[in-house]
C-alpha cells in the first residue's frame, strides 16, 4: 500500500487547523496581530543594564513625586534629591517585585502571553514614548507643588525660601539616588545567575538547588561584608575620627583655677579626661556677678561636676567618682543639685546651665558625664544602651548620696534633666513616672526620642481629646507637655492643679525626633491624623513608605532651623527650669528679669 496509509499522519499547512486524538483544535492569531519583538536598542550586551521595567518605572515616578510633598522640616533641593531618590528606588523595587510575581504565577503567565500576542504593534511602539512623557510631566508637576509647599513651610518657620531654579537640581540629584540601589541589586541578581550557571555546570547541581545554593551564598556574602567591611570600618573611621576630636579643646575655653569646677588642680577628675565637650561644659558658665543679677539677690560661684569617658573605665566606676567630686565641692550643702544626662559626644547646652544657675544665683551644682564621643544621631543608632546605662548608674548614685543626709540635715533638690538622647538616659533610671516623681524633685525632658519608654506610654495613654502633639495626662495633674510656650502658660495649661515635683516635657510638632518611628513605614501616625501643630503645614500627609523616609531626613536637619522649631528649645529652657523648679514666690517679672540678663554678653 504506497502513500499515506490508514493511520499515516498527513502535513499540516501553516494557518491549518490540527486536531488529533489528543490535541485540542487552535488557531493562530491573525499574522498583523502577532508580535514579533526584535532585538531593541537596549538588548546589546553592554546596554541591557540601562532596562527599566514599566511598571517599576511608574512607581518610582510616583514615590519620587510624593516624596515632593512636606515633611516637618524645610528642605534644601540636595536634601529633596536624596528624599525622593530613595523613595524612588523603593517604589522601582515594589514595582518589578510585583510584576515579577505575577509573571510567575500561572495566571500571570496566561495573561501576559494574551497580552504580548494581541496588543497591537502600533500601541507597543508608541507605549515607551508615551510613559516617559508622562513621567516627565509627573515630576515637573510635583516639582512644581514642592517648590511651593517649601516656600510656604519656609516662612512658616521663618528661613530664606527656594528658588525655583535652585529646587530643579533636586531632580537629577534624585535619579542618581535611585539609580545606585538600583544597579546594586542587579549586580547582585547578575552575580545569582553566574554562580547558579557555575554550580549547574560544574557541581551539576539541579536548577533548584542550585538557585537555593546561590541565594544562600550570596546572601552571606553580603552579610559578611556588611558586617566586617562596611559597617565595622565605617564605625573603626568614625571612631578614630571623633576620638580625635574628642582630645580637643574649644578656643578660649582653658582649664579652671575655681575648685568648685572639675578639671581643677583641685580636683579628683584630670583636665585631660574631660574630653572636648567636659572640658567647655566646667569652663564655660556666667560669673556670680551676673548670676546675682539674674536672681536678685547676692550670687555665688556655682558647682560643676564632669566626668568624662576617659576619666573611668565604666559607667558604675564614673558615677562613683562624679559623687566624690560632688563631694569635694560641696555640693550636697546646695539648695539644688541638677543631674544632667548629655547627649552623644558629652555636649550640655550652654542654657540648660546657665538658666538654672541665673534663676538660683548660682547656687546650684550641676553634674554630668560623658558616655560617649560620637554625635547624637550616630549615638542613637549604635549607643543608646550605653547611654540609658550611664543615665540610670548616675542618677542612682547621686540619689543614694542624698538618701545618705542624716536626717534633720537639709537636704538639697535633686532635678533630672535630659535633652534627645540624654532624656532617653535619664528615663531609663525611672520604672514609671510613680517612680520618676517619688525619687526626684523635678523633671524637665527636651525632645524626646519617640522611642523613650515612659514618654511613649503617657502619651499613649493620654486623656481623650487632647492631641498627640501636645498630650494632657490625667488632667495635667502630674505631668505636662509644652513647646514654644512661657512658662506661665504651662502652669496654667490646663487649668487644674500641678502638684509637685512637676514633671515636664518639651517637645515641638516639627520636630523630627519626637516623632521618627519605624511604624511610619506601615501606619498613619495619631499625630498626621489629627489637626497639624503651630509649625507644621496642614499639608503634610502620610504615605507608606514615603513618610518615613521623609521624616528620617529631617533628623539630618533638625538643629538647621530657628528656635522653637525643629529640635532646638535654647529658648524655652529657661521657662522649662521656671514651670518645674522655680524658687519659692518666684513670679513673671523675675522670668522676664533672668531672661534680659541671660540675652546679654
Amino acid at each position: 500500500m504506497s502513500g499515506a496509509g490508514v493511520g499515516a499522519e498527513a502535513p499540516a499547512h501553516a494557518g491549518d487547523a490540527v486536531t488529533g486524538p489528543t490535541s485540542r483544535p487552535h488557531r493562530r492569531p491573525p499574522a498583523a496581530a502577532v508580535v514579533h519583538r526584535g532585538p531593541g536598542p537596549l538588548d546589546r550586551r553592554g546596554l541591557r543594564w540601562l532596562r527599566v521595567d514599566a511598571l517599576g518605572l511608574t512607581l518610582a515616578v510616583a514615590f519620587g513625586s510624593l516624596a515632593m510633598t512636606p515633611s516637618l522640616i524645610p528642605r534644601t533641593w540636595l536634601v529633596q534629591g536624596l528624599a525622593s531618590g530613595l523613595s524612588a528606588a523603593v517604589g522601582y523595587g515594589l514595582g518589578t517585585l510585583v510584576w515579577f510575581g505575577i509573571r510567575r504565577t500561572h495566571a500571570g503567565l496566561r495573561m501576559f502571553a494574551r497580552a504580548r500576542i494581541w496588543v497591537p504593534r502600533r500601541v507597543r511602539a508608541v507605549a515607551w514614548p508615551l510613559l516617559l512623557a508622562v513621567a516627565a510631566l509627573v515630576v515637573l508637576v510635583a516639582l512644581w507643588a514642592g517648590v511651593g509647599w517649601q516656600r510656604q513651610l519656609a516662612a512658616l518657620v521663618g528661613m530664606e525660601p527656594p528658588t525655583a531654579l535652585g529646587y530643579a537640581r533636586a531632580v537629577p540629584v534624585g535619579i542618581v539616588v535611585a539609580a545606585l540601589p538600583i544597579a546594586f541589586v542587579r549586580l547582585v541578581r547578575h552575580a545569582d545567575h553566574v554562580l547558579v550557571r557555575g554550580l549547574r555546570r560544574y557541581a551539576r547541581l539541579p536548577r533548584r538547588i542550585a538557585a537555593a545554593v546561590a541565594v544562600v551564598v550570596i546572601a552571606v556574602v553580603i552579610a559578611a561584608v556588611t558586617n566586617n567591611v562596611v559597617l565595622r570600618g565605617t564605625l573603626a573611621v568614625v571612631d578614630q575620627a571623633f576620638g580625635g576630636v574628642n582630645e580637643e579643646t574649644y578656643p578660649g575655653f582653658d582649664r579652671p583655677t575655681s575648685p568648685t569646677r572639675s578639671g581643677s588642680p583641685a580636683s579628683l577628675v584630670p583636665w585631660e579626661t574631660l574630653g572636648k565637650e567636659g572640658r567647655r561644659f566646667v569652663a564655660a558658665g556666667r560669673d556670680p556677678a551676673q548670676l546675682g543679677a539674674a536672681a536678685g539677690r547676692p550670687g555665688v560661684e556655682p558647682v560643676r561636676a564632669y566626668v568624662g569617658l576617659e576619666s573611668a573605665p565604666d559607667p558604675q566606676a564614673r558615677a562613683d567618682l562624679a559623687v566624690a567630686e560632688l563631694d569635694r565641692e560641696g555640693a550636697f550643702s546646695r539648695p539644688v543639685i541638677g543631674v544632667i544626662t548629655t547627649t552623644g559626644t558629652g555636649w550640655v547646652d550652654d542654657p540648660v546651665a546657665d538658666s538654672l544657675e541665673a534663676i538660683y544665683g548660682g547656687d546650684t551644682a550641676l553634674v554630668a558625664s560623658q558616655y560617649s564621643y560620637l554625635p547624637s544621631w550616630l549615638s542613637f543608632v549604635v549607643d543608646r544602651s550605653r547611654a540609658e546605662d550611664e543615665g540610670r548608674m548616675l542618677i542612682d548614685a547621686v540619689h543614694a548620696r542624698i538618701d545618705a543626709i542624716p536626717a534633720g540635715t537639709p537636704r538639697p533638690r535633686m532635678l533630672i534633666f535630659g535633652e534627645s538622647l540624654g532624656s532617653q538616659g535619664s528615663e531609663a533610671a525611672f520604672s514609671s513616672l510613680a517612680d520618676a516623681r517619688a525619687n526626684t524633685d523635678g523633671v524637665l525632658w527636651v525632645g524626646p526620642p519617640n522611642s523613650n519608654r515612659l514618654w511613649e506610654q503617657i502619651v499613649t495613654r493620654r486623656d481623650p481629646g487632647s492631641t498627640e502633639i501636645r498630650p494632657t495626662y490625667a488632667d495635667g495633674l502630674v505631668v505636662r507637655f509644652a513647646g514654644g510656650d512661657s512658662s506661665a502658660t504651662v502652669r496654667r495649661t490646663p487649668p487644674t492643679p500641678w502638684i509637685t515635683p512637676h514633671v515636664l516635657y518639651l517637645q515641638h510638632p516639627s520636630d523630627p525626633v519626637v516623632w521618627w518611628s519605624p511604624d511610619l513605614l506601615w501606619s498613619r501616625p495619631d499625630w498626621l491624623v489629627e489637626p497639624r501643630g503651630y509649625d507644621v503645614l496642614g499639608a503634610m500627609s502620610w504615605y507608606p513608605v514615603i513618610t518615613f523616609w521623609q521624616v528620617t531626613i529631617d533628623l539630618m536637619n533638625s538643629v538647621g532651623v530657628p528656635e522653637g522649631h525643629g529640635h532646638v528649645y535654647r529658648g524655652e529652657v529657661l521657662d522649662g527650669w521656671v514651670a518645674v523648679a522655680a524658687p519659692p514666690g518666684w513670679t513673671d517679672a523675675d522670668t522676664a528679669r533672668v531672661r534680659q540678663v541671660l540675652a546679654g554678653p
